[in-house]
């Protein structure tokens, strides 16, 4: 088992995460643009990701020898540490209930706002209850400045989004009525065709940021989101922002053991065992909603079966692709946290800033916005670079049991 103890390997871990779990937002948000269904990617995205605690669980996990202090991930499933598993099943099914509740909320929100507040949350609650789960080894006086940050960047992020909504509304009101009309009508007709693709250029290409962009991708898209309430995009996003703040602690509990819930003498869960039992919870809860929502779709999807997800292989690449980068980019931020500490470890809660960089060049986000827009996207960006880096050097050193 390779056990990771240096503190720049911790933060060589976490910037991998970083750029790992802001990626895979954005292939997801792909995918749905293109109209294919979300359970059906959701499926998809769940098997690699499991895939990727397994590979994590065989490789360092399971290589090197197997002591009664720090045995490897196969020695550990033998042992009766059921109250630490228990923990980190827990943490994959909110986890798997966060992950499932942003799919819908990158549509209904867009991706850059979905992923600021819920990051925002889970700093503001998951890194305060790390902090105290981890004997404070983080320091204070440096760590929770960064949360500041992170509120800060949250207020920040809904000032975007609630001039972003007003610049689309100000390029759609001019638009002639029969031309809005006819465009909206024309979301009817295209049922079965294939629609030009918003991402791939062309000389046909249409500019992103403009009204007709607007109207063209609410015909493309899966998940159709005009004429609904902004409340349900806010209520899917605070929700899943809450599931995320939990996952952590959760991880953090099943790992270190600080209620005392073990028997004497029997090891603490390594990062790689606990990992494991993690994405278990994660795929089995995520299986069975998504298949759920096959026969009986939300937010008035159309429905669909398994035999139809079998047959649908448009964008399937890149829903396994997420899943991959997804279970790696939790299992080193995992890792890192073991190491650093798993407040710290947090800090790649400042995903926002790679999601934020993906929605500006995949999908046209605040192209052709107004000037407080780009002033407030600026700033909303500056304080989580800044609250990134606070909480890497709050970093501290985890002492062995």
């Amino acid at each position: 088992m390779y056990l990771l103890e240096s503190k720049a390997g911790a933060i060589v871990c976490m910037l991998l995460a970083l750029f790992f779990l802001g990626t895979w937002p954005a292939l997801l948000t792909l995918v749905e643009r293109r109209g294919r269904l979300p359970q059906h990617t959701y499926l998809d995205y769940s098997l690699t990701n499991f895939l990727a605690a397994l590979i994590i669980a065989f490789t360092v996990g399971a290589i090197g020898n197997s002591t009664p202090t720090e045995p490897n991930f196969l020695a550990q499933l033998a042992q009766e540490n059921w109250p630490s598993v228990l923990f980190a099943m827990g943490g994959g099914v909110v986890l798997s209930l966060g992950n499932l509740a942003s799919q819908y909320a990158f549509a209904f929100v867009g991706l850059s706002v979905t992923e600021v507040i819920t990051a925002s949350i889970t700093v503001v609650i998951g890194t305060s209850l790390n902090y105290f789960l981890d004997d404070k080894i983080n320091r204070a006086e440096i760590l929770f400045p960064g949360v500041g940050c992170f509120l800060i960047a949250v207020c920040l992020g809904s000032a975007v989004h609630s001039s972003n909504t007003a610049d689309n509304k100000a390029k759609l009101s001019n638009l002639s009525s029969d031309y809005k009309a006819g465009s909206l009508d024309s979301l009817k007709e295209t049922k079965g065709v294939k629609p030009m693709d918003l991402e791939a250029g062309g000389d046909d290409k249409i500019k992103a940021g403009t009204a007709v962009f607007l109207l063209d991708l609410e015909k493309r898209r899966a998940i159709k989101v005009f004429g609904k309430n902004t409340f349900i995009g806010l209520a899917i996003t605070f929700f899943a922002g809450i599931c995320f703040s939990l996952f952590s602690p959760a991880f953090n509990l099943a790992t270190n053991d600080q209620w005392h819930t073990l028997k004497e003498g029997v090891p603490h869960l390594t990062v790689y065992t606990a990992f494991f039992y993690f994405s278990v919870s994660c795929f089995v809860i995520a299986i069975i909603l998504n298949v759920i929502f096959l026969y009986h779709p939300v937010l008035n999807l159309p429905k669909s079966s398994l035999m139809a997800y079998f047959r649908d292989w448009d964008g399937r690449g890149w829903a396994l692709l997420a899943g991959l980068l997804c279970g790696f980019g939790n299992g080193l931020q995992f890792m890192g946290g073991q190491a650093a500490g798993y407040a710290a470890a947090d800090a790649v809660q400042a995903l926002p800033l790679v999601s934020t960089f993906w929605g500006i060049v995949l999908f046209g986000e605040y192209r052709k916005s107004s000037r407080r827009t780009y002033m407030l996207l600026g700033s909303m960006l500056f304080m989580f670079i800044v609250a990134v880096a606070v909480l890497m050097a709050s970093s501290g050193h985890r002492k062995t049991q």
